[in-house]
């Protein structure tokens, strides 16, 4: 009998039912022979493997909210927050306070490496064709390399800053008794870059899996694609991350939401058309209670209130501009004051306390290109200035006459505020973060570029199971 090898992780997972999502069950709760031995366990197994993304460990709440919140983006009102946020919001970072991120998305990494090991001798076998078996391997390698990137950018440096610093072991093959050692930066950005341009040769053109809720939610080639022009926009490779997102761009697959269709869009539950290229598609299940641990009700003056939106975020859009009526203030304060993020509001159909987080959109993609122009890629017929501009107009926001580093980063800033980006570009262009609309500890109001806290801290536990783990500078081990 085939065994699942699962890597060793200390931190406590959250995994995801897959009742609704999946109509499956979790991997780690189905047999052996169906997840190993067969074609169609495999497929389920990598189908189970999406399911955990939606945690609240990632991208289901605090991978988004701590990231808004130290980025000064966010508030914390002190009158209202549960008081579960209050880390991030300080920069009270210790080696048992830190991202829960580290172990979910190991979860992740196991799986997809389990179905990897057993995908070859399926071809051939019950109607598989090779092709059928290349679909599944490109999925895995995207959520391999999805994976990889979300941690490395969390519990490093940025490769821009010092790619030959500590990143984090990016493991190929599940082992049991494995205590994979931290590669450094550059070593997991080109192993990031070889899982996503090995799926963008395996996958077929207009491929996604069949019997999912949101077509959105699983990987196809565009999906990959975007997602190589934000790691090599990450990498500082300006052309290369500028040619994807022209690939992305010209594919016509996509179309930027008009300004009467902005607000509408934050709340589809499968998307259609429009903006999104990949998303993580929110549900309520037995094991996961989207009304009272997801970024909705987080992030919703009537739920738990943990996460506001600041005023001086507010205060950066023009009059006119649609993305500015993205926030609301609870108007039984006295004055109203507070402003929340509607990105989160819930989904129109049935679930009002369950929403989609989204993770690539066709707007980035502009924006990517809008960037690297700025800093030396070339595209035929395009500006960064009319890149910019594109997605402004859309917006009902004016238009602008030039554009270097600074108007992108701006623009970025107001189009992607609350969908978890802000911090991360302040790390990659060595930003420091300035918070003006601030209610917590006065030492951690500013945080410079030099910081320890652009690379958080590696859960204890880690360190304790694996010996070969080394702690970030700044922290106790």
């Amino acid at each position: 009998m085939k065994k699942i090898y699962l890597l060793i992780i200390a931190a406590t997972l959250l995994v995801v039912s897959c009742d609704d999502f999946l109509n499956q069950a979790p991997v780690m709760q189905q047999s052996t022979e169906l997840t190993l031995a067969t074609y169609k366990g495999l497929d389920n197994a990598t189908f189970a493997a999406y399911a955990p993304l939606v945690s609240t460990n990632w991208y289901g709440a605090s991978f988004i909210i701590d990231a808004e919140l130290r980025s000064g983006n966010g508030y914390r009102d002190v009158d209202k927050n549960s008081g579960r946020y209050t880390v991030p919001y300080n920069f009270s970072y210790t080696s048992t306070s830190t991202p829960a991120l580290w172990g979910t998305a190991y979860y992740v990494i196991s799986a997809v490496n389990n179905v990897i090991a057993e995908l070859e001798g399926k071809a051939g076998v019950d109607g598989v064709t090779q092709q059928d078996v290349d679909n599944l391997h490109a999925e895995c390698l995207f959520l391999r390399g999805l994976a990889h990137f979300d941690l490395v950018r969390t519990y490093a440096k940025q490769y821009t800053v010092d790619k030959t610093s500590l990143g984090v072991p990016y493991v190929f093959i599940t082992d049991p008794a494995g205590q994979p050692a931290r590669d450094d930066v550059a070593t997991v950005y080109n192993n990031i870059v070889t899982d996503l341009t090995t799926a963008e040769g395996l996958i077929a053109d207009g491929y996604t899996r069949g019997g999912v809720a949101s077509k959105t939610s699983v990987a196809s080639k565009l999906a990959i694609q975007a997602l190589l022009s934000r790691v090599y926009l990450y990498m500082g490779e300006w052309q290369k991350s500028a040619n994807y997102a022209t690939t992305v761009i010209n594919s016509g697959t996509y179309d930027l939401w008009k300004a009467d269709e902005y607000a509408a869009a934050f709340k589809e539950d499968a998307q259609s058309g429009g903006e999104v290229i990949f998303d993580v598609y929110g549900l309520k299940s037995n094991s996961y209670d989207g009304y009272w641990d997801g970024i909705s009700y987080l992030t919703r003056p009537d739920g738990y209130s943990d996460a506001a939106a600041s005023n001086d975020l507010v205060e950066l859009y023009d009059d006119g501009d649609v993305r500015g009526t993205m926030f609301i203030q609870d108007l039984n304060e006295a004055p109203a004051g507070t402003y929340w993020t509607t990105k989160y509001a819930g989904k129109d159909k049935g679930t009002p306390d369950v929403s989609n987080t989204i993770v690539l959109r066709l707007s980035e993609m502009y924006l990517n290109r809008a960037e690297a122009i700025t800093r030396g890629a070339t595209v035929s017929g395009v500006t960064a200035v009319s890149d910019l501009n594109a997605i402004r107009t859309n917006r009902g926001a004016s238009e602008i006459a030039s554009a270097g580093v600074n108007d992108v980063l701006k623009e970025r800033r107001l189009e992607l505020a609350w969908e978890g980006h802000h911090w991360y570009d302040l790390a990659r262009t060595r930003g420091s973060v300035t918070r003006v609309h601030y209610s917590g500890a006065e030492v951690a109001r500013n945080i410079p570029a030099d910081s320890h806290y652009w690379a958080l801290p590696i859960n204890k536990r880690e360190l304790e199971v694996n010996e070969n783990l080394v702690q970030n500078p700044g922290y106790d081990k």
